[in-house]
């Protein structure tokens, strides 16, 4: 099935890290859909291993190929890779992630119902990275007006499964560097261009997470790039200097002063 008037590139970045495994299954996933892509653009951002290698020789012929002669990171990577995206509308995919059979369909639907609509996502089942396990749902606020009330605390999309309009983001300076926040410090300039907003009440993939997670999201690194986002957000107006105060006193309890077993608690409890 192919929808003529909606052509749409997806765009996912490899590095060699990766497990071949999955991104054969996060490749198979994209090409499963009810709804076909016109392309798909994979970044390969530095040196990979043999195995990955071969992976991306298998599907040769259904993907666009960028390869970064070094590792740059996921900002780099995905700025480098948009500018190869040849159609207006562009779909994320990580490389260890599986989306919904009908995810393309139901993104592809909501554009066409909504011609101001510039970024849309939805709900993530958060699984087990190796047994496949149902854990949780990541949910994130639905309309405009909460989206933009939301990320003045969290990013208020679930960046595996957005879809955007390649135009809107090129306005909004397109990605970044910024570790680990490179998505979020996009929504915020989207949201400085008053760029319309929506995430869909539905699961449309399956996020892979490992005991690291919370590990991730924690320690003074992670909480420095939280500090540059939030006075990037008071700099552009997003939020106010007592809501920079709040969320710098909230990242400082939770990323520095939390043990890891502690944060993954509170995320389970209270961000899910």
């Amino acid at each position: 099935m192919k929808m003529s008037n909606q052509e749409f590139s997806v765009l996912m970045s490899v590095y060699g890290k990766d497990n071949p495994q999955w991104l054969q299954e996060a490749i198979d996933s994209i090409i499963n859909q009810t709804v076909k892509t016109n392309q798909i653009v994979i970044v390969v951002d530095g040196t990979i291993s043999n195995e990955i290698e071969c992976i991306l020789t298998k599907y040769k012929e259904q993907t666009d190929v960028l390869r970064l002669e070094k590792n740059s990171g996921l900002g780099i990577a995905l700025q480098k890779g948009l500018k190869v995206c040849k159609y207006p509308l562009v779909a994320r995919m990580d490389s260890d992630d599986i989306s919904l059979p009908n995810r393309f369909e139901l993104q592809l639907k909501e554009f066409s119902n909504n011609s101001n609509l510039s970024i849309l996502s939805g709900f993530v089942q958060e699984i087990d990275c190796d047994t496949k396990e149902e854990l949780s749902i990541r949910k994130v606020p639905l309309t405009d007006v909460d989206i933009k009330q939301y990320i003045k605390t969290r990013s208020s999309f679930n960046h595996p499964c957005v879809m955007f309009k390649k135009d809107d983001v090129l306005k909004a300076g397109n990605y970044q560097p910024f570790h680990f926040l490179e998505d979020y410090y996009l929504w915020i300039r989207m949201v400085k261009n008053n760029f319309n907003m929506k995430n869909l009440p539905e699961v449309l993939l399956n996020m892979r997470v490992n005991k690291n997670l919370y590990a991730r999201r924690g320690g003074y690194k992670y909480f420095r790039n939280n500090i540059f986002l939030n006075k990037e957000m008071l700099k552009l107006g997003i939020i106010n200097y007592p809501f920079y105060i709040f969320n710098i006193v909230v990242r400082f309890t939770t990323q520095v002063l939390m043990p890891d077993k502690l944060r993954e608690i509170f995320y389970k409890t209270f961000l899910r």
